[in-house]
C-alpha cells in the first residue's frame, strides 16, 4: 500500500508494506552517509538489514524508553554527525518507535538547519501514528515534547512485518491510537475493533489510520486549528504518563485513559470501554487529581488565557475543540477515570 502525504515541496511517500525495511534503499538514495539511529529495543537483524543498504552507515544504538527523548542523547546524536562529517546532503534514519523517530527527527531538523530524514517505524504505535506528520521533539525537565521542530520526512516505510517482534503489550498499546482515529474521524475503524481480530487487520488499521491523519495534517500542518483535534485523549494522557509513580503505563495506554473523559455519549463511552477491554488496555486509574492538574498547567496547549484547547467526542466519527479555563478541566479531571 503507498499513500502520499501532499504538502507541496515537503511531499513525501508513505510505505506500507511485508518485507519493506529491505527495500529502502530502492525507495531513496542510500548512498551516502546515514546516521540510523535505533533502541536496545528493536532487533539487532532490523539494523542489519537497514546497514546492509547504506554505503556510509553509522549505527547508534540508544538505550530503550521514554528517558531517551533528552537534551544528552540529542546531543550525542548532533556529535556523532559531526564526528564523521555528515553535510547537508546526508541522511538520518530512524528505526524504531516513536521515541527514536521523535529524536531522529528533531535531530535531523537541527543539523546545519535540516538533512534528509528517512523513518522506518518498528513498533504499532509508530506506524499507526507519530511516524507521520512531522512531529519532532524531546522531552525536558519531566514535561513531554516540550521542545522540538515541525520537521517532515522524506520517506516513510511501515513494514508491518516488524510488529511481529512485538510483546503483546506493546503491540495492544499502539491500537490505542487507532481506536482515536477511529472515535474522532473513521466510525467504521472503530466499529472493526468491535467485530474484527486486530492481530488479522493490522495492515488496514495502519492504513485507515495513517489515511485519516494525512487528511488532517495536508490541511493543518502546523497544528493552526483541524490538526489539534489529533491531541484527542492527549491532554489528559501526557499527564498520566508525566507522573511515572501510576505504575509504568505506556503512551497509548494513557491516551487511551485520556480519551475517555472526552467522549460525551455515554452508551459511546461503554462501546469504548468493551473495544479496551477486548484488546487489553486499561480503562480505569485512580490517581491525584491536584497531581494530574498541575501536569495540565505545564501543557504546551495551554494558552496565556489561562485557558486549555480540549478535543471531545458528542458522537462516533465526530469531534470538536473546546476552549476550557483550566480551573473547570478540574472537573473533568476528578480523581482518576473510572
Amino acid at each position: 500500500m503507498k499513500l502520499t502525504m501532499r504538502l507541496g515541496v515537503r511531499s513525501y511517500d508513505i510505505i506500507i508494506k511485508q518485507g519493506g525495511l529491505s527495500r529502502v534503499g530502492q525507495l531513496i538514495n542510500l548512498n551516502r552517509r546515514v546516521l540510523v539511529v535505533s533502541d536496545t529495543g528493536v532487533p539487532e537483524a532490523y539494523l542489519k538489514t537497514v546497514l546492509a543498504q547504506c554505503r556510509e552507515g553509522v549505527p547508534v544504538v540508544l538505550p530503550q524508553g521514554e528517558g531517551t527523548k533528552s537534551l544528552e542523547c540529542f546531543g550525542q546524536l548532533l556529535t556523532v554527525m559531526l564526528e564523521h562529517g555528515f553535510t547537508r546532503g546526508d541522511a538520518v534514519l530512524a528505526l524504531g518507535g516513536g521515541v527514536v523517530g521523535d529524536l531522529a527527527g528533531f535531530a535531523a531538523a537541527s543539523y546545519m538547519r535540516g538533512v534528509t530524514f528517512i523513518n522506518c517505524p518498528t513498533t504499532t504505535l509508530s506506524q499507526i501514528d507519530s511516524s507521520i506528520g512531522g512531529k519532532t521533539a524531546i522531552n525536558l525537565a519531566g514535561t513531554k515534547n516540550t521542545v522540538g521542530a515541525f520537521y517532515q520526512p522524506s520517506l516513510v516505510v511501515a513494514d508491518p512485518d516488524t510488529l511481529k517482534s512485538l510483546p503483546e503489550r506493546h503491540f495492544i498499546n499502539g491500537l490505542a491510537e487507532a481506536v482515536k482515529a477511529g472515535l474522532i474521524a473513521d466510525e467504521g475503524l472503530f466499529e472493526l475493533f468491535e467485530t474484527e481480530d486486530a492481530h488479522e487487520k493490522i495492515e488496514e488499521i495502519v492504513y485507515r489510520s495513517l489515511v485519516m491523519k494525512k487528511n488532517v495534517v495536508e490541511r493543518d500542518e502546523r497544528e493552526a486549528g483541524l490538526r489539534a483535534t489529533l491531541n484527542f485523549g492527549h491532554t489528559l494522557g501526557h499527564a498520566i504518563e508525566s507522573a511515572n509513580h501510576l505504575g509504568g503505563l505506556y503512551h497509548g495506554e494513557c491516551v487511551a485513559l485520556g480519551m475517555l473523559p472526552m467522549i460525551e455519549d455515554a452508551s459511546l463511552r461503554r462501546r469504548t470501554r468493551a473495544v479496551y477491554k477486548k484488546l487489553g488496555l486499561p480503562s480505569r486509574i485512580r490517581y491525584d487529581g491536584d497531581e494530574i492538574f498541575e501536569f495540565i498547567r505545564h501543557d504546551k496547549k495551554t494558552g496565556p488565557d489561562g485557558a486549555i484547547t480540549v478535543v471531545k467526542v458528542p458522537r462516533l466519527g465526530e469531534c470538536r475543540l473546546d476552549k476550557v479555563p483550566l480551573e473547570d478541566l478540574k472537573a473533568i479531571i476528578g480523581e482518576g477515570v473510572r
